[in-house]
C-alpha cells in the first residue's frame, strides 16, 4: 500500500484500510464545507507522512525539556554570594528592638543588620548600629531603618520613619540616608535626622555640615543651623535655631504653602528685614529659590550682612553663575562646597524603592 493513498486515495489501496473505510463510512461528513472570505485560493499543503509527525513532535518535546532542564539548572545552582560588606552590629540600648524576624532582648548577643535587612524599634525600644569604619548611629524609639548599601566607600541607610542621631567618623560623602522626601549626604558631621508618618522630615546638625536634596533642590545645613524637608518638595530652606520666631514662621510658610504673588512678597519681605548676619546662611540659599524679580532684593541684603569675596559680582549672581555662588558661600565659614560638588553627583538620586 502507498502511504499516498491514507490522504487522497491516489495509491495501491489494501484490504484492511478499505474494512475499515467501510465500517465508519456512515460517520463521514457529507455537508458542505462554510465558505470564508479569502481574497484567493490557497492551494493545500501537501501532509507529511504519519512517522514524519511523530517524530517532530517527539523531537519538539525533547527540546523543551532539555530548555527547561537548563532552566531549572541555572535557577537552582548554588551561586556566589555578592560582596556586599560586613554587616553593623546592632545593641540594644532599651526594650526589644528587632532585625527582621529576631528580637535583641536584655540577654541577647548583639545582632546584625546586613544589606537588605531592617531594623525596627517600637515604642519602648531603642538601640545603636556601629561600622568601626564608619560610624555609630543610634535609633529612637518608633522607627524604622533599612540598610540599602554598605560597599567600600558607600554607605546607604534608609530611614522610613522614626528619629536617628548619627556620629559620622568617615571621610565626607561616603555615608547617606535617604528619607521619603530628602537624601542627607554626610560632609564630616554629627546630626539628628527625624521622619514622620507623612514623610516629612527634620535635619538638624550639631557639628560639621550636611547637604540635603532632592532632585536638583540643594540645602547645606551647618552645625547649629536644622532644615525642613516635605515630600514631594523636598528640602526646604535651612535656618539658624536662634533665629527670631517671625523669621521662622515666614520661612516655613514661604517654603512650603501655596501663597498668592503679594503673600510671598510680604514674606519675603518678612525675611529680608529680621534678617541677621548669621541668617547670611538662609539669604545666600534664597538666592536661588526667588523670582528674578526679587533677587536683586536679597542681594542686596545678603551684600549688606556678608560682603561677596573678590570677583563675585551683582551680575553674576544675579544670573545664578554657579562658581560666583560658590565662592560667596565659602567666605560665609560653613563649609567648603567643593566637598559637596565632589561628593553629590554620586548620590544624586534616592533608590528606586524609595517612597
Amino acid at each position: 500500500m502507498k502511504d499516498d493513498y491514507l490522504w487522497d486515495g491516489s495509491g495501491e489501496p489494501d484490504p484492511e484500510i478499505q474494512r475499515l473505510e467501510t465500517a465508519l463510512g456512515r460517520y463521514r461528513h457529507n455537508q458542505p464545507a462554510p465558505a470564508f472570505d479569502q481574497p484567493a485560493e490557497i492551494p493545500p499543503a501537501r501532509r507529511r507522512p504519519f512517522f514524519m509527525n511523530l517524530r517532530l513532535s517527539f523531537g519538539l518535546a525533547a527540546a523543551a525539556a532539555l530548555l527547561i532542564a537548563v532552566t531549572l539548572f541555572n535557577y537552582l545552582r548554588p551561586r556566589p554570594a555578592p560582596d556586599l560588606g560586613p554587616a553593623w552590629d546592632v545593641a540594644r540600648l532599651e526594650g526589644a528592638p528587632r532585625v527582621g524576624s529576631k528580637t535583641i532582648g536584655a540577654n541577647a548577643a548583639v545582632g546584625k543588620l546586613a544589606v537588605g535587612q531592617t531594623l525596627v524599634t517600637d515604642g519602648s525600644s531603642r538601640a545603636s548600629i556601629t561600622l568601626d569604619e564608619t560610624g555609630r548611629v543610634e535609633v529612637d524609639a518608633g522607627s524604622r531603618l533599612r540598610l540599602v548599601t554598605n560597599g567600600p566607600g558607600r554607605k546607604r541607610l534608609s530611614l522610613e520613619r522614626g528619629t536617628i542621631h548619627a556620629t559620622i567618623w568617615a571621610p565626607p560623602g561616603q555615608f547617606v540616608v535617604d528619607t521619603p522626601s530628602a537624601v542627607a549626604v554626610d560632609l564630616g558631621c554629627v546630626y539628628t535626622l527625624q521622619v514622620d508618618d507623612s514623610g516629612a522630615g527634620l535635619l538638624r546638625t550639631t557639628m560639621g555640615w550636611v547637604g540635603f536634596k532632592l532632585n536638583g533642590h540643594e540645602s547645606f545645613i551647618p552645625a547649629g543651623a536644622l532644615c525642613k524637608t516635605r515630600p514631594k518638595v523636598g528640602p526646604g530652606t535651612p535656618y539658624f535655631e536662634d533665629a527670631s520666631a517671625s523669621f521662622r514662621d515666614a520661612l516655613s510658610r514661604f517654603d512650603f504653602e501655596s501663597n498668592t504673588p503679594a503673600e510671598r512678597n510680604a514674606l519675603l519681605g518678612i525675611l529680608l528685614v529680621d534678617a541677621r548676619k548669621n541668617d547670611a546662611l538662609t539669604l545666600w540659599h534664597l538666592l536661588s529659590r526667588v523670582s528674578d524679580a526679587d533677587r536683586p532684593g536679597v542681594y542686596d541684603r545678603l551684600t549688606a550682612l556678608a560682603p561677596p569675596p573678590a570677583g563675585v559680582t551683582r551680575e553674576g549672581i544675579l544670573r545664578l553663575d554657579r562658581r560666583m555662588l560658590d565662592a560667596w558661600w565659602n567666605s560665609l565659614g560653613f563649609g567648603d562646597i567643593y566637598l559637596w560638588r565632589t561628593y553629590q553627583r554620586e548620590w544624586s538620586q534616592p533608590p528606586p524603592n524609595s517612597r
